[in-house]
């Protein structure tokens, strides 16, 4: 018996589990997607999804500071 079933060849998704929309980039601060982009994933061809990857360094200086818990609360 081999484990070459289970193997898969997709990309992996970037998601690391926080999951909040930043207001104005409308981008994912965990993985740095967009909601069309989280949406449509898993229907993505692997061309789609690695162009996706490749962009995320990029999308890092849109999403300057992450607010959330107790600084999210605090009116400034």
């Amino acid at each position: 018996m081999t484990d070459d079933i289970w193997k898969r060849d997709e990309i992996e998704s970037p998601c690391i589990k926080i999951c909040v929309i930043h207001p104005e980039t409308r981008l994912c601060t965990g993985c740095l997607r967009s909601i069309d982009e989280i949406g449509a994933w898993s229907s993505l061809s692997g061309d789609a999804r690695k162009a996706v990857m490749e962009d995320l360094p990029n999308r890092t200086k849109l999403i300057t500071k992450r607010r959330g818990g107790r600084a999210a609360r605090i009116k400034r």
